[in-house]
């Protein structure tokens, strides 16, 4: 998920064009109309739930924002987001309360896997790779989407040359940005300057001053940018890669099947719907739970 050091100049210039409404590392708050959705627990579902993680009645799980809408810090401190809401209601179907807890993105899943935390809930995208030591409780899927300085022409399928800012190792700079780049310098072609940023927030930012010609994200955080960019970015070309969101859990841990389950009943009640929709998430919605794409029984 390229170090501060570029922030303060980027918030200098920033300011000086009166970002009132922008991409920024902390938000007034949720979306205009939100409302808590906390569903009452299950008990049937809640007895799934193991030992270690119903003791003390919470689940905690690893998150490092900014990574909007998905998860993000509101003008007191606290940890928002659509991924934190779905998370808590999913807790309170298992009968427990869920806990945020801030730590290094790459620290995140070693932690999952040494039993400090119970999930990893910071936006991963769920693959072959990760699948290998971790299960992945399915809730969205989510591909690369493209953004743009409004009135550019980039084209996404012809980025040579150009200058595209990504999160630090998310799969914009590994799969879609950095292979693009190295195929451009395989034809012949001026390669993608690629700059990567710690956060998602500052990578739209530089897009949206004109350090760089488009940004590159997962689309739920590329739609959230411009939605928040008072019309400076839009979008450009289609989404692609398409692929799912997981909440990471220890291989083969009972803890999967409960959350699975818990969210199969936010589905059925509607409730999973009406989260994703307060945050403007209305496409790649599932409608079964499903551990590492595969459906629960």
């Amino acid at each position: 998920m390229t170090a501060r050091r570029s922030l303060l100049a980027a918030v200098t210039v920033a300011a000086s064009i009166s970002m009132s409404a922008c991409v920024t590392n902390v938000e007034d708050g949720h979306p205009e109309g939100w409302q808590p959705i906390i569903p009452d627990e299950v008990p049937e579902i809640a007895a799934l739930v193991p030992d270690e993680v119903a003791a003390d009645g919470v689940l905690t799980g690893g998150v490092n924002p900014p990574f909007a809408p998905f998860e993000l810090k509101d003008s007191d401190g606290t940890i928002i987001g659509l991924e934190m809401d779905l998370a808590a209601a999913t807790a309170a179907v298992m009968g427990l309360e869920f806990q945020p807890v801030e730590q290094d993105f790459a620290m995140i899943l070693p932690a999952v896997q040494a039993g400090t935390l119970d999930a990893g809930t910071t936006g991963l995208t769920d693959n072959e790779e990760r699948r290998k030591n971790f299960d992945f409780v399915n809730f969205l899927y989510a591909g690369i989407q493209w953004a743009q300085p409004t009135g550019s022409d980039v084209d996404p399928a012809h980025p040579c040359g150009l200058t595209v800012a990504v999160q630090r190792t998310t799969v914009s700079e590994t799969d879609d940005v950095r292979p693009k780049s190295q195929a451009c310098e395989e034809a012949g072609d001026d390669p993608v300057t690629v700059l990567s940023y710690d956060t998602s927030d500052n990578a739209a930012l530089a897009a949206l001053i004109g350090r760089a010609d488009a940004l590159s994200a997962d689309s739920p955080v590329t739609a959230w940018a411009v939605s928040r960019s008072d019309g400076r970015l839009e979008l450009t070309g289609d989404m692609f890669d398409a692929a799912p969101y997981g909440w990471a859990v220890p291989k083969d841990s009972p803890l999967g099947p409960a959350m699975a389950t818990a969210l199969q009943h936010l589905i059925d009640t509607g409730d999973y719907e009406r989260i994703l929709a307060q945050w403007g998430v209305t496409t790649g919605l599932i409608d079964r739970a499903m551990i590492n794409e595969k459906e629960i029984a």
